[in-house]
């Protein structure tokens, strides 16, 4: 009995690597929306924000 659960643990866990695999291809394939392809720093929006981690904010520092 108890090697049952052991090879149902293992199946339940190649199912959600599986389902990872395949979710993140999908994720990585799928096409920015139309409008959304080359956005730019709004800098009326970010000029308040002090958030470091942003991805705006480092460009924004590297272009400087």
């Amino acid at each position: 009995m108890q090697a049952l659960y052991v090879i149902l643990a293992i199946v339940i866990l190649l199912g959600l690597l599986v389902t990872f695999i395949v979710s993140y291809v999908a994720y990585v394939r799928t096409p920015a929306p139309k409008g959304c392809e080359n956005l730019k720093i709004n800098e009326e929006n970010c000029a308040g924000c002090t958030h470091k981690e942003c991805s705006f904010y480092k460009e924004e520092g590297e272009n400087k």
